[in-house]
C-alpha cells in the first residue's frame, strides 16, 4: 500500500477532517483540510492555478514523523 494515514483531527465534529497522510511511493505528504477561500490570505501567496491551499489546526503538526519522532497511525 502506498498511502498511510498518519492522523486525524481528534476534535473534528464529524471525524472526517482534517487528516494527514504519507505516500510511501511518491515520498510525499497529503493533507486533507478545509479549503482556504479567504481572498486576502490567498493574495499573499504565489499560488499557481493548478494548486490549492488547505488549512489544518496547528496541533496537527504532531502527526508528521519529523515532529513526532516517527509516531503516527497507519491506515
Amino acid at each position: 500500500m502506498a498511502l498511510h494515514m498518519l492522523g486525524k483531527d481528534p476534535e473534528s465534529p464529524d471525524g472526517k477532517s482534517a487528516t494527514v497522510y504519507y505516500d510511501d511511493v511518491a515520498d510525499r505528504y497529503l493533507v486533507q483540510g478545509m479549503k482556504v477561500l479567504d481572498k486576502e490570505r490567498l493574495s499573499q501567496m504565489d499560488l499557481p492555478d493548478h494548486e490549492t491551499v488547505v488549512e489544518i489546526p496547528k496541533y496537527m503538526v504532531a502527526f508528521f514523523p519529523e515532529v513526532s519522532g516517527g509516531a503516527g497511525a497507519d491506515a
